[in-house]
């Protein structure tokens, strides 16, 4: 299993699979970020046996609650627009072998696929409030990337929903 760390959370993928934290790339952290402001990126980048492309974001509010849930879906797909976007000229400028060979792979998927995984506080409180319903989100995101992915997921490490890779 090959293991990332995003925000504490651990996410376990088949060695197989070709996964990078995408963010921490070179070509996006040098190069690609300096064309304009607010360019963001998605955390991870997955390319399975079948050559689908999985494009992650992670959320993890149980320490510290959202402030602006209703923004939490215009956020992710600005997000998968701005990785999107970087993948074709990191597939061709990239310097870091790693990066152009995942860059190339994503490019050649057959499928894209939007996952935002979001954890928030078991119990909802006061102090913890679960601010965040899941489906709105989900149904924000379907709107938005319709065009990329007409079924993005949300879920959480009770409701993985059959995915191919583990997160503690």
């Amino acid at each position: 299993m090959q293991r990332f760390n995003v925000d504490g959370l651990n996410f376990d993928f088949p060695d197989d699979w070709l996964v990078s934290k995408y963010d921490d790339w070179s070509f996006y952290r040098n190069q690609f970020i300096t064309i304009k402001n607010g360019i963001k990126s998605l955390d991870l980048l997955a390319v399975d046996l079948n050559k689908t492309a999985w494009l992650i974001e992670v959320k993890d509010y149980r320490l510290h609650p959202r402030t602006k849930p209703s923004e939490l879906g215009i956020e992710v797909a600005h997000k998968v627009f701005d990785t999107l976007a970087a993948i074709i000229p990191a597939k061709i400028h990239a310097t870091d072998p790693d990066e152009k060979q995942l860059a190339r792979a994503v490019s050649a998927s057959r499928k894209l696929r939007v996952v935002l995984h979001l954890e928030q506080p078991t119990k909802h409180s006061k102090l913890r409030p679960r601010a965040i319903n899941p489906v709105d989100v989900q149904q924000k995101i379907r709107q938005l990337l319709k065009p990329v992915d007409a079924h993005p997921l949300v879920v959480d490490m009770r409701s993985m929903r059959d995915l191919e890779w583990n997160v503690s």
